[in-house]
């Protein structure tokens, strides 16, 4: 450690110059200013982000494995591909970004904003979305089985062939000409409270 310096403030320092090679896992960065950083295939499990600018970042392919990315700025990132499995993404603001392909199993986004997201072919299964905005997402061919929609606002969103199988849509805003894009409800808990057969 350099004198003077606190191990976190080294923490940014490295990453604001990655190389490309060295693990960052269970670096806290949390508040920091990541804006448009070139983050690519990088190993941040369980990394502290929370409350980060990580706007515009390059984070395709990314290890955030449980990082802690709740109320970061997340606007417009490329987080295609990424493992967010068992990340904490609550109240995080995640507009207009790209989330193709990424694994969000048991991701906690409740409380987020998806206004615009990519999350097309996402594996979002036993994920969080309770009270999640998800206004004009593209969610073509996702997969939210068994997750929780809870007071979800789905209007405008692209549910084409995506799998709700066993998700809970209780008091979600969706229009029925919504849900009828999905590709299977099977045992999903309607907004009206009813179970689809």
């Amino acid at each position: 450690m350099v004198p003077g310096k606190s191990q976190r403030d080294e923490q940014y320092e490295i990453v604001l110059n990655w190389d490309g090679n060295r693990r960052l896992q269970g670096f806290d960065l949390a508040g920091c200013n990541l804006s448009k950083i070139e983050l690519q295939n990088a190993d941040l499990r369980e990394a502290d982000l929370s409350k980060a600018d990580l706007s515009k970042a390059n984070l395709r392919e990314a290890d955030l494995f449980y990082a802690d990315l709740s109320g970061a700025n997340l606007s417009e990132a490329d987080l295609s591909g990424a493992n967010l499995r068992g990340a904490n993404l609550s109240e995080a603001d995640l507009r207009w970004v790209n989330l193709r392909g990424a694994d969000l199993f048991e991701a906690n986004l409740s409380k987020a904003n998806l206004n615009v997201a990519n999350l097309s072919k996402a594996n979002l299964n036993v994920a969080d979305l309770s009270e999640a905005y998800l206004g004009g997402a593209y969610l073509r061919d996702a997969n939210l089985s068994d997750a929780h929609l809870i007071r979800v606002n789905l209007s405008g969103a692209n549910l084409r062939g995506a799998n709700l199988r066993w998700a809970n849509l209780s008091e979600a805003k969706v229009a029925d000409e919504i849900l009828a894009q999905a590709q299977s409800l099977e045992g999903a808990i309607m907004p009206d409270g009813t179970t689809h057969d």
